[in-house]
């Protein structure tokens, strides 16, 4: 998580699935300065990280950021996120067996594109850190909990520890909650 400083202040307003200022009935929404809202926390990170260090200029690097946010929706969080949310939210039931096992498989093949990738350079694009990592880092600091071993995976875990050390790194602790302010 980051919060721009350059960017006026920006609200996550108390919003309810199917609210007319709930665009798509979608968590997280961001409510803008001039009252519209946008949804979609790659789309967000997008809008926030415009012309920031976080987002590179380059066409090639800023689609390779794309590269990797769709990586993450299709390939990473359907399989980290799922199994961590059988294993941690819901207790593992037999009759989630299935899925959570099918979400592993599709989470270590995710895990280990990431390891590969990582193993040869300290980010995700253009050897910096941008929204790819801050899109990567939101399920894989936990992938733990969904039942993946990440002490197999070296690269992963220097990568984590860069991104925690960078200086505008934030823990959900630290930010706060869902009515906090970003300034």
């Amino acid at each position: 998580m980051f919060a721009p400083r350059s960017r006026p202040c920006w609200r996550l307003p108390m919003l309810t699935v199917g609210s007319p200022r709930c665009e798509h009935s979608r968590i997280p929404t961001l409510e803008l300065p001039g009252g519209e809202f946008m949804s979609e926390s790659n789309a967000i990170l997008n809008y926030l990280a415009t012309d920031t260090e976080y987002l590179p200029a380059d066409p090639l690097s800023r689609a390779r950021v794309l590269q990797w946010q769709f990586f993450e929706q299709y390939s990473h969080e359907p399989g980290v996120a799922v199994a961590r949310f059988i294993q941690k939210y819901l207790g593992l039931p037999d009759e989630r067996r299935a899925a959570y096992e099918a979400a592993q498989a599709k989470g270590a093949r995710a895990l280990s594109i990431m390891e590969q990738h990582l193993s040869t350079r300290p980010y995700f694009v253009d050897d910096r850190y941008t929204i790819a990592d801050i899109t990567l880092y939101a399920y894989t600091h936990v992938a733990d909990e969904g039942g993946f071993d990440m002490s197999s995976s070296p690269a992963i875990g220097a990568w984590l520890e860069r991104v925690v050390s960078h200086p505008q790194h934030v823990t959900m602790d630290q930010f706060g909650t869902w009515k906090t302010r970003i300034r």
